[in-house]
């Protein structure tokens, strides 16, 4: 005798709601592996930066380079976190979009106060506590 057989009720694997999520362990081992990554060059970066102004010559002040190039530097940083969210969010790879958003809005944080100070140098390196850029405006940039 045969009976009939019924659909299955309901069948989460096709249709338009398919889930293509990225593999939460994957995804998590990405997240990490980046943010190490990025952790690391910025070590890298700001420790160079950090170096460059020990000197072990006791008679001669040292001056630490201008930060302007190590930020340029920690811009290139977060931009790649920023792409590496980007290409995340197209596999669907939660844990890693939000690393990565983090870790490009802390960076980006840090480079805005890096250059707020960066700037207050460059301004008060002047004679008295005064600016003087490429063009003097007062007659004491000379």
């Amino acid at each position: 005798m045969n009976l009939p057989v019924a659909p299955p009720a309901f069948d989460a694997t096709g249709g338009p709601r398919r889930r293509d999520r990225a593999d939460t362990g994957a995804d998590i081992g990405a997240g990490c592996g980046l943010a190490f990554l990025e952790l690391a060059v910025l070590v890298v970066d700001f420790g160079l930066w950090f170096l460059s102004g020990v000197s072990l010559d006791t008679a001669e002040p040292a001056q630490t380079d201008s930060l302007w190039g190590y930020l340029t530097a920690a811009a290139g940083v977060a931009a790649f976190a920023f792409a590496a969210a980007l290409v995340a969010a197209r596999a669907r790879a939660v844990v890693t979009v939000v690393s990565q958003v983090v870790t490009a809005v802390l960076v980006t944080l840090v480079i805005s106060a890096g250059a707020l100070a960066q700037a207050h140098e460059d301004g008060s390196a002047g004679r008295d506590g005064h600016s003087c850029h490429a063009v003097p405006a007062r007659p004491r940039c000379g």
